[in-house]
């Protein structure tokens, strides 16, 4: 259900997922829509820089001199099949890259917050809410919110700001979040500009309930 919300300043951090050139450039890895949500993350993070609030960038890049991956595909010259540390296509889409001052996170797993010193630095400075936006939404996303929730965050997942490599892939892949609330772009800029906002919260233990039928209906309510 959706329940008004608000966001005290100096309490939130804005993390942006792995919005690589990949994602709109190598034809096995596109992202659906990703030109709306890169345009919906530029609007998110100009209004955290506005209001002063952390943004936190990490792009996900393998290397295989550094790390042994028994199973992971590799192509003909042994590198890995996908983002791979030479490949120009990991850098992050230079309309939401970092500037200078902002965190930056290159990391070899799915979440954000499995490994490393970003959980605690975020909670140093006195974060409680993480604005969490990128790809894909039932893969690096959804490990990014569960590590941060686990790690004692509240997340407010951007809905239209995250994606994935279909619309059914990114509707069903985020519908079961506990101490953090669901939102659009227009939302999230409010709460970090420190309005109140109606959004979607869990409200006690909810069902799985998406079918292919309902899929698109219960999304919009989010």
């Amino acid at each position: 259900m959706k329940t008004a919300i608000s966001i005290e300043r100096g309490t939130a951090a804005a993390v942006f997922v792995d919005l690589q050139e990949e994602h709109r450039q190598d034809k096995r890895y596109l992202v659906e829509g990703f030109g709306d949500i890169l345009a919906n993350v530029q609007r998110l993070q100009a209004t955290a820089r506005a209001n002063d609030v952390l943004l936190y960038h990490s792009a996900y890049i393998v290397d295989l001199t550094r790390e042994a991956r028994r199973f992971h595909p590799v192509d003909a010259n042994g590198r890995s099949a996908f983002s791979d540390k030479d490949d120009p296509l990991t850098a992050i889409c230079p309309e939401v890259a970092p500037v200078a001052g902002e965190m930056m996170l290159v990391k070899t797993e799915a979440s954000a917050f499995g490994a490393g010193p970003a959980g605690g630095r975020l909670k140093a400075k006195g974060i409680e809410w993480l604005v969490v936006a990128g790809v894909w939404t039932e893969a690096c996303i959804d490990a990014t919110v569960r590590d941060a929730v686990s790690s004692g965050f509240r997340v407010l997942l951007v809905k239209d700001a995250c994606g994935s490599g279909s619309t059914a892939m990114h509707q069903t892949a985020s519908n079961r979040l506990y101490g953090g609330a669901v939102t659009t772009t227009d939302g999230a800029c409010r709460l970090m500009a420190g309005q109140t906002v109606d959004a979607w919260q869990v409200q006690g233990s909810v069902p799985i309930r998406f079918t292919y039928e309902n899929a698109a209906q219960l999304y919009d309510e989010l």
